[in-house]
This record gives structure tokens, C-alpha cells and sequence, in this order.
């Protein structure tokens, strides 16, 4: 009995991660484009709130997924893309950086404001992969890079993280049933 309760978990757990990872690729795909070559999308909001719901391992897992099945050629990323050069691309230090952002969104404290800044210092590792890889590939230098494709994003992506959070606590106490923390 206790194997088919395990079955079951272990079912539900990939199940979870699937339908986050399509959650993060139907919100890539609200996209403004800049002249930068990277969007603005809902991108950031998707990631934490899969993962603020679903906690750190779920929501780096279903995260990773999500760049694994772009990776691959699904057209999963902003403006329908995907495949390999999507990640070598202006946008791909940001891809990657989702998942380490998704870890520290995930965090679970008693306290909501340590989520937040948890959540945000997550958002920064992010930022910081992005604009390395862009000043890389543009051949600009960091602090440019910065200005160009972190600056803009900001406001909208801070309210993101803070809204993606609070969301998180209802849902996460309807599905507490369902899903083991």
C-alpha cells in the first residue's frame, strides 16, 4: 500500500512540474519587444510564482524543464522561439538565470518578507547572468549592459517578485492536500 502512495506522489510531483513549466512558457509568451533583442515578458512572474507555490525544488525542477524543452527546439521561449542558439543569444543569460532565481523564489520562511527579499536576491543572480552574457555577446561592458537590459526591467520585474509571492499563499493553502511541502 505504501508503494502505490509513493507511485502516486512521485506521479503527482512530475505532473506538478509539467504544468509549471507550461505555466512559465505561456508566460514568456506575453511579449513586448525592445530594440535590445530582449523583451519584456511575463517571464519573471512565472518563474516566481511556480515557484513561490510549488517551493524551491519543484520550482528550479519544473524551471530547468521549461529551458530544457526550449532548448530543444519547442517554441517555448519569448516570441515562440526555442532551440539551442535561443540560450546562446542575448536572452539566454536570463534563461539560465531563472532557474537559480526559481530556487530562491521557492525558499519557504515563516516570514513573508524574508520571502520577498530572498525572492529578490534571487532576481538579482538573474539579472547579473543576463547582463554578462548580453555585454559578452554585444561586446559592451557590464555597467552598459546593465543599463541596457536590467534597468528597464526593474520596476516591472520587482512587482513581479512581490506580487508572484503573495498570490502564492491562497494557492498554496488550496492545494496543501495535494501537494507535500
Amino acid at each position: 500500500m505504501e508503494t502505490n502512495k509513493n507511485n502516486r506522489s512521485k506521479t503527482l510531483q512530475i505532473v506538478i512540474c509539467a504544468l509549471f513549466a507550461a505555466i512559465i512558457a505561456v508566460s514568456a509568451q506575453v511579449t513586448l519587444p525592445l530594440p535590445t533583442q530582449v523583451p519584456i515578458t511575463l517571464h519573471t512572474f512565472g518563474v516566481a510564482l511556480c515557484a513561490a507555490v510549488g517551493g524551491a525544488l519543484t520550482g528550479t525542477v519544473s524551471t530547468a524543464v521549461y529551458v530544457l524543452i526550449g532548448a530543444v527546439g519547442l517554441p517555448v521561449f519569448a516570441g515562440m522561439r526555442g532551440g539551442f542558439s535561443v540560450l546562446l543569444g542575448p536572452t539566454g543569460g536570463f534563461l539560465f538565470g531563472f532557474i537559480i532565481m526559481a530556487f530562491f523564489c521557492g525558499i519557504q520562511t515563516k516570514h513573508f518578507v524574508s520571502r520577498i527579499g530572498i525572492s529578490l536576491g534571487g532576481l538579482a543572480v538573474c539579472y547579473l547572468c543576463g547582463a554578462i552574457q548580453y555585454a559578452l555577446l554585444m561586446q559592451i561592458d557590464l555597467l552598459k549592459s546593465i543599463a541596457l537590459v536590467v534597468v528597464p526591467f526593474m520596476l516591472k520585474d520587482i512587482l513581479s517578485v512581490i506580487a508572484a509571492q503573495y498570490m502564492a499563499i491562497p494557492i498554496r493553502k488550496a492545494l496543501a492536500n495535494t501537494i507535500h511541502y
